[in-house]
């Protein structure tokens, strides 16, 4: 099993929301490597921009990988809610 990203590129623009993520963060919540939605540092990005190396290192202990995948899926897809009622707002804006 791997955790399947769709690279909609949402949890690489909110890095501000967390402090493990300010040295990849360019200052406005966007990692310094996106590039439209994908990674230019793919093969060599950080582990914690890994999700499954990430589950190995540090939440093997606290969650099964499903539960851990769950809250992943989870997150990324708050985030593509919030961005839609962003761009919803705007659009009312006009």
């Amino acid at each position: 099993m791997m955790f399947k990203c769709d690279m909609c590129g949402q949890c690489c623009r909110h890095l501000d929301r967390s402090e493990i993520y300010k040295e990849i963060d360019r200052g406005d919540g966007t990692c310094r490597y996106l590039t439209g939605n994908k990674c230019s540092i793919y093969e060599k990005r950080p582990v914690i921009c890994r999700v499954d190396e990430s589950y190995e290192l540090f939440f093997k202990k606290l969650y099964s990988k499903e539960q851990y995948y769950r809250l992943n899926y989870e997150a990324c897809k708050k985030l593509k809610e919030e961005e839609q009622l962003c761009h919803y707002h705007l659009l009312l804006e006009d």
